[in-house]
């Protein structure tokens, strides 16, 4: 392994929370939900008529009205989290001292383009094969985000997007910080986005049994680790970091706000949809991550869960964790921020690695909100329903996903 150190320089996040990382963060600490009734489309037959939405996006903010119509929603959400990541960076692309050829991207998407399939596919039903746009495939395709973001600022390093369902921006943020460490770039625009509340999306999820049918009461309905939950929520969004060489952040005098010190990848090899009981694959995983940083696991203070809400999922993660940590685990805070935002699929561990470096960033653990009475097996201290305040220094950030895919990022204060 290369000696070089990577680092967190800048944020971005489109959220049903909130828009900004200012907005997203500031609901999050608050406990505010971002759950409602859908609206993109008539839900009205579906059992599940409820989502993490998108609300109040002006697209035109980021893009042309012209441009943004050849790209699919996902695309929109990818482009401007990157966009306002490259701002909170204060990287500047005119800077002489910044090599373009050294500066990549790696943006995922759990499932892409979605919404433009369905709608050309109504074309082609309707009008027939030539009213079928030329832009459809291209701006559809999950790795366009990178493309048009290297093209839009003239980035020249890797550019891909890696594609492992929920822990689709938890592995492209690792993998970037892989190529940084091995030297193959200096800066890399990292994470994923998602626009998947669609109707056949939606009805696929439901009819395997995977989502909340809590539509009366849309903010309780995300309730990780309670004994009254019932699936996870389906959410929208999109959430990356810039993340850099330590001495390269350093020479251009970038604000640091945390150092990603660990990466880990594993598979459950067990079944499609659901993790082994006993959450070994999770465990693994986290194992790896942890001896990637050389982090003994009594120094974590806070992991930010998966916790989707699913009654297998968040007890097999908190088997999970108690196999890794021991005693350590009734030690260490567990919180699941899924519970406001709900799961936004291949973008959640982007968005989840942004709320883990802020809690470093401000000494605060963000809740699990709606978790009234904890269910069986579910006994760690999850952060119920109201925020925290205290020093943050090691932070785990675990996704895991269909096909039994699993990663875990390990970030920590910079201390020298």
């Amino acid at each position: 392994m290369s000696a070089r150190r990577v680092v967190v320089t800048g944020l971005g996040l489109i959220a049903p929370v909130g828009n900004s990382v200012a907005s997203a963060w500031e609901a999050v600490c608050n406990g505010k939900s971002g759950i409602g009734p859908v609206t993109d489309f008539d839900a009205s037959q579906l059992g599940t008529r409820i989502a993490g939405e998108i609300r109040g996006f002006e697209v035109t903010d980021y893009l042309s009205g012209k441009e943004a119509r050849r790209y699919d929603t996902f695309v929109h959400y990818g482009l401007a989290a990157s966009h306002d990541a490259l701002s909170d960076a204060g990287l500047e692309v005119q800077d002489e001292k910044l090599d373009l050829d050294r500066v990549g991207c790696a943006i995922g998407s759990g499932i892409g383009g979605i919404s433009a399939i369905e709608k050309n596919m109504l074309i082609y039903q309707d009008k027939g094969p030539r009213r079928i746009s030329p832009f459809y495939i291209p701006g559809a395709i999950v790795n366009m985000i990178s493309g048009i973001l290297s093209i839009q600022y003239g980035f020249k390093g890797p550019n891909l997007a890696v594609v492992s369902a929920c822990t689709t921006a938890t592995h492209n943020i690792g993998l970037a910080a892989r190529m940084i460490e091995h030297g193959d770039a200096d800066v890399m625009i990292a994470g994923g986005a998602e626009y998947a509340t669609t109707p056949t999306s939606m009805a696929g999820f439901i009819t395997a049994k995977a989502m909340s049918t809590r539509n009366d009461d849309p903010e309780a309905a995300s309730r990780p680790w309670d004994r009254d939950r019932d699936g996870f929520v389906l959410a929208n969004g999109a959430g990356v970091m810039v993340i850099e060489e330590l001495e390269h952040a350093r020479a251009r005098g970038a604000n640091i706000i945390a150092e990603l010190v660990g990466f880990g990848m594993s598979g459950d090899a067990h079944h499609m949809t659901a993790p082994p009981e006993d959450g070994e694959g999770a465990a693994r995983c986290m194992r790896i991550a942890l001896a990637d940083a050389a982090v003994s696991p009594v120094d974590v203070d806070y992991i930010n869960a998966h916790g989707t809400s699913t009654p297998l999922g968040d007890r097999a993660e908190s088997d999970a964790v108690k196999a890794v940590f021991g005693d350590h685990a009734y030690k260490l805070k567990v919180s699941s921020t899924k519970s406001m935002t709900g799961h936004m699929l291949g973008a959640a561990g982007g968005a989840e690695a942004v709320f883990s470096v802020l809690s470093i960033r401000d000494g605060v653990l963000p809740p699990t909100i709606n978790l009234d009475h904890p269910g069986e097996g579910c006994d760690l201290d999850y952060v119920p329903n109201e925020a925290r305040e205290e020093p943050v220094d090691i932070v785990l950030s675990n996704s895991f996903g269909f096909g039994g895919t699993n990663g875990t990022l390990v970030f920590k204060s910079l201390r020298n």
